[in-house]
C-alpha cells in the first residue's frame, strides 16, 4: 500500500486586507490510499500539475488587480507539498 499525502495552505498579507489583521489559514491535510506506487505517483503528478495551474492563475488575476491599483500577488503565499509515501 502507498499513501498520498497532500498539505496545501496559503496566507494573505495584512496589506491586502481591509482590517489590517494578518490573515493566515490552517493547511488542509490530505490522505489517500493506493495499492501500488504507480498509481500514487500517478495521482501526484495530475495532483502536482492542476495545483501549478491554480498558483499560476491566481498570480495571473492578482496581476489584473495591480494593474487598476487594488492588489498585489506580492501579498499572497502559496504552499503545497504532495508526497507518496509507502505504509
Amino acid at each position: 500500500m502507498w499513501v498520498l499525502m497532500y498539505v496545501f495552505s496559503y496566507s494573505v498579507s495584512p496589506a491586502a486586507t481591509s482590517d489590517r489583521a494578518e490573515w493566515r489559514l490552517l493547511p488542509t491535510v490530505v490522505f489517500q490510499e493506493f495499492t501500488n506506487e504507480e498509481r500514487c505517483k500517478a495521482a501526484k503528478a495530475t495532483l502536482e500539475g492542476s495545483l501549478k495551474d491554480a498558483g499560476s492563475k491566481l498570480r495571473s488575476g492578482l496581476e489584473d488587480l495591480k494593474s487598476i491599483g487594488k492588489a498585489d500577488p506580492t501579498h499572497i503565499i502559496i504552499a503545497y507539498n504532495v508526497e507518496c509515501l509507502p505504509k
